[in-house]
């Protein structure tokens, strides 16, 4: 079930371009020159940054070359249980597996 204040991966996409946007911004790299460390196509990174779509592999460059990939290598880690099933099944014992 979704709820009603949860965000949409648009939403969210845009938000990671603005903090992305920022920190390039505030290292006073231009797009051109980022777009280039990054292996990433400037009109790549043009796009990310107005809209926040962009791949996975490019967000992952992209945050490579700003040396942030540690914000992505942690992205999950600590996810807590939402449930007590969600607690067995991670132990091993909750059942037949469900795929997905």
């Amino acid at each position: 079930m979704i709820s009603l204040s949860q965000k949409t991966a648009s939403e969210l996409g845009i938000q990671i371009a603005q903090r992305l946007g920022r920190i390039r911004k505030r290292r006073k790299i231009s797009q051109k020159d980022l777009s280039e460390k990054a292996g990433v196509s400037f009109g790549s990174l043009k796009r990310f940054e107005r809209t926040g779509q962009v791949s996975l592999e490019s967000l992952c460059k992209l945050a490579i070359a700003l040396g942030t990939e540690d914000e992505l290598d942690h992205l999950f880690e600590d996810v807590l249980p939402q449930s007590i099933e969600e607690v067995l099944s991670e132990q091993g014992r909750g059942g037949p597996r469900q795929n997905g």
